[in-house]
């Protein structure tokens, strides 16, 4: 494989190519958001889609102020002192813990406040609050940083824990991380979530470089220590219960908290905040809330670690570079191809993997890849549209030298013949006898013009009949079959080629007068082995076939002058003929000696208008 492009391009191109996919893998690897994570999205949720629902977590159930709730107890927000009592039952039903994901900032009714407050105390409780981010002043370290923060009231924010709610959505508005960690003025403060899978598991969490550590239970967090969230299903998979149920239970009703997480949160119509999930275009808040404590509980989130950055950061750049390469080395489609396939077998690995919860990117090895390598393959077709215009000048160029056949030959590959070869062929010579006194009185351009009249005749016959002109020699002219490939009905086309060129030619010097100073065409035609060879220097070369067929071939134009004929074939051509096409009627055979050979010769003669008819 050769490079087609000048080492120039070549080098400039992978420069480019592999700048921008670091930019890209920069981008990546230190968690910013860019143009690319919109396509990752969509084939994030393909991914999803194809993995379907999963099980529904065992330990997490969540608590639903729905519209039954609201209908029975009272108009959204409801008195804490509902509150208060709603807890009191998710208490003695027996729950572990209790993640209440509704803002209950600011003061009330005193005693309400105050029952609200013991009765979240009775049960380990984390209790949400709301923050705005500083923009652009995340640290090193990817945290968030909180500008302001609101509050529970200062009453329930002494009785229990707050844990901020706060999430990541992407371009269309689909959660995709919970942040675990936030920093404040007073330092580093957890989330509602990772407050809450603490509670539940009565531990502290230990934070970690790679994660979080909760009872033993390691958890691997994306860049920033945010968790990226693995769905459960559409709305109403984690298993659900009305608050209403709770505050005046029907007959047979069992809450079945025990030993449970409960969620507390709203999912009445037009209250509360709702997401486009990949499941669900309105899925709840606290819907979100719970599936990332049960990610949190299970340690089973989607897998998208520094590590499964780099591992995409690395295909990103292995797949710009083998498919630049391919472009630079291979075929346009070939290439074109490959390329392909690497893009497909990356999206095949990461749909498998993902079935195993890891994230990896999909889109990154494309938005590397894909402007490099178009802009290779636009380059390269450029470049070969005018390599090839070039050979093609220079392949006419060359066909004015040798047939076009032989230069086609040469331009395809430059090392034909570089090592001599032998092979069989039928050689024609044609001359005009009387030539060299007419050429004495047209003078030197009216000759040219006689010549190139010839010539013209002696190239159209012979390529009439696939064969070549391997030589021009003043009135005479050089012919070839089966050069520079064989063909069985070489020989055939051989003994038409004669007999046409006797035929044409001397129709011509009949319409042009000439029949008065050229007194006859003659033609002789041999078959045998020649060597096909390059000769000359080796920066000026031509083809020539050289051997004792080309000098016999030579030499019948001698005996067509002795014997006043035409046409003179050998026998050895008749034979081959007859073998394909029949005999072919001889007038007059003879065997003659042949000037310069010691072993005489059989041919068959033919005298101008004597042509035969072939099959």
């Amino acid at each position: 494989m050769k490079p087609t492009l000048p080492v120039a391009v070549t080098a400039l191109a992978l420069c480019l190519g592999l700048i921008w996919a670091g930019l890209l893998v920069r981008t990546h690897l230190a968690g910013t958001a860019s143009v690319a994570d919109r396509f990752e999205t969509v084939l994030l949720d393909l991914r999803i889609a194809l993995a379907g629902q999963k099980p529904p977590p065992k330990d997490v159930v969540i608590i639903a102020i729905d519209d039954e709730t609201i209908d029975a107890v009272g108009p959204y927000p409801l008195p804490r002192d509902a509150l208060a009592a709603l807890v009191d039952r998710i208490r003695d039903a027996g729950a572990r813990a209790l993640a209440v994901d509704i803002l209950l900032f600011g003061a009330s009714d005193e005693t309400a406040d105050g029952m609200l407050a013991n009765s979240l105390a009775s049960l380990p409780t984390v209790v949400a609050g709301a923050a705005r981010m500083r923009e652009g002043a995340a640290p090193a370290s990817g945290v968030p940083v909180v500008e302001t923060m609101l509050s529970p009231a200062p009453a329930l924010a002494a009785a229990t824990s707050t844990g901020l709610v706060n999430i990541v959505t992407d371009s269309g508005g689909t959660p995709r991380h919970v942040p675990m960690l936030f920093l404040t003025d007073t330092g580093l403060l957890p989330s509602f979530s990772l407050q809450a899978a603490a509670k539940y598991l009565s531990t502290s969490p230990n934070i970690t470089e790679a994660g979080v550590t909760l009872g033993g239970r390691a958890v691997e967090l994306d860049s920033g220590w945010h968790l990226a969230l693995n769905y459960v299903g559409s709305g109403g998979a984690i298993r659900t219960l009305s608050a209403g149920d709770l505050l005046d239970p029907p007959a047979g009703f069992s809450p079945e908290l025990d030993g449970r997480m409960a969620v507390l949160g709203v999912t009445a119509t037009a209250v509360g905040d709702r997401f486009s999930t990949p499941f669900d275009p309105v899925m709840p808040g606290v819907e979100v809330q719970a599936t990332a404590i049960a990610n949190l509980l299970e340690a089973a989130p989607l897998v998208r670690t520094a590590g499964v950055r780099k591992l995409d950061s690395a295909a990103a750049l292995l797949i710009t570079l083998g498919a630049m390469i391919a472009v630079i080395l291979l075929p346009l489609a070939p290439a074109s191809i490959f390329y392909l396939m690497l893009l497909s077998g990356w999206l095949v690995i990461c749909v498998v993997f993902f079935g195993q919860g890891l994230w990896l990117n999909a889109t990154l090895p494309f938005a590397a890849s894909l402007p490099p390598v178009v802009g290779l393959l636009i380059t390269r077709q450029v470049t070969d549209r005018v390599e090839a215009r070039r050979l093609l000048r220079a392949q006419e160029a060359l066909s004015r030298f040798q047939s076009p056949r032989l230069a086609e030959r040469i331009s395809e590959d430059p090392s034909f013949l570089a090592t001599p070869k032998e092979e069989s062929a039928a050689i024609l010579f044609v001359d005009l006898s009387g030539y060299t006194s007419l050429s004495e009185r047209l003078g030197a351009a009216r000759t040219r013009d006689f010549l190139k009249e010839f010539h013209t005749i002696v190239v159209n016959v012979v390529s009439d009949e696939h064969g070549i002109v391997l030589d021009f020699m003043g009135d005479g002219a050089m012919l070839g079959f089966g050069i520079p490939e064989a063909h069985p009905d070489d020989p055939e086309r051989a003994c038409r080629c004669a007999f046409a060129l006797e035929r044409d030619v001397a129709a011509w010097l009949r319409k042009t007068g000439r029949d008065r100073d050229i007194s006859s065409v003659r033609v002789g035609a041999h078959l045998g082995q020649v060597v096909l060879s390059r000769l000359g220097h080796d920066r000026q070369q031509q083809i020539a076939a050289t051997g004792d067929c080309v000098n016999v071939a030579s030499r019948l134009l001698e005996v067509a002058k002795d014997h006043k004929v035409s046409v003179v074939l050998s026998a050895d051509l008749l034979e081959e003929v007859e073998k394909s096409a029949g005999s072919l009627e001889t007038p007059r055979m003879e065997t003659v000696a042949i000037r310069g050979r010691q072993q005489e010769l059989k041919v068959g003669l033919w005298a101008s208008g004597e042509a035969p008819e072939f099959n």
